[in-house]
């Protein structure tokens, strides 16, 4: 395995636990405030929640899809992303007041991702699927997803309309 190769690995994996270990919501509080529920009473075992349905979420919140917002921070703040979670994607269509149109790339790993190579990406929404109710996508597999304008020719994407997301299993 070569040095580039080993690079992506490396890169690959630390982004993968950062994602894995972030998605303790009260991580940044301290471990004081993780919850085991270890069972000592000898009552049957509740969770202290019930087990949520998946989430709608809109790509950008009131913001939604659109040249010049930070998505990495908005991933951020909004992880941790769990299986059957659905991403919204709302963008204008091209008309003659919206020259600069939007569409959404699966991106296939994090080399293309960093770089906005989009000549490996698959175009999943083109750019008259955000309007109305939006472009939907179902986060169904354990993988990151890597998700990036490919408009003009990449430079929406290298001017930060791009994100990732690792969905992790729901554990309450």
């Amino acid at each position: 395995m070569g040095p580039n190769k080993r690079l992506l690995v490396l890169i690959t994996v630390s982004i993968t636990l950062f994602g894995v270990g972030s998605s303790n919501a009260n991580y940044q509080k301290g471990s004081q405030n993780w919850r085991f529920d270890f069972n000592y009473t000898g009552e049957p075992f509740r969770h202290p929640k019930p087990i949520q349905s998946s989430r709608r979420i809109i790509v950008g919140g009131s913001n939604n899809w659109r040249f010049g917002y930070n998505y990495t921070e908005w991933a951020m703040k909004n992880a941790p992303f769990f299986f059957n979670d659905t991403l919204v994607f709302k963008f204008d269509p091209p008309s003659d007041t919206n020259i600069h149109p939007h569409s959404v790339y699966l991106l296939p790993n994090l080399w293309s991702f960093l770089r906005c190579d989009l000549r490996w990406a698959k175009r999943v929404a083109n750019t008259s699927h955000g309007g109305g109710e939006g472009f939907e996508f179902v986060l169904n597999k354990w993988k990151p997803y890597y998700f990036a304008c490919g408009e003009s020719n990449g430079f929406h994407c290298q001017s930060g309309m791009k994100f990732f997301v690792m969905p992790t299993f729901r554990w309450y």
